[in-house]
């Protein structure tokens, strides 16, 4: 089957409605992680370019977190 010009498109998969697909986590206990969480959580409101360094920016304090647990 192959999609035509004109043809209807819906989403079965639930991905795109209204909620998130995932509920938000419960608080750690960490200040530093939790701003991770959050900070990712933000993504959808942020332009894609900016993803990358988002990631990047929470990797690093993940791993620093880790590093001082």
């Amino acid at each position: 089957m192959s999609v035509q010009p004109g043809d209807e498109w819906s989403d079965d998969t639930g991905l795109l409605d209204d909620e998130p697909p995932f509920p938000r986590p419960e608080p750690s206990g960490d200040a530093r992680v939790d701003a991770v969480i959050e900070a990712v959580a933000g993504l959808d409101d942020r332009p894609l370019e900016e993803h990358v360094a988002v990631l990047e920016a929470a990797h690093g304090e993940l791993r620093r977190a880790l590093d001082t647990a």
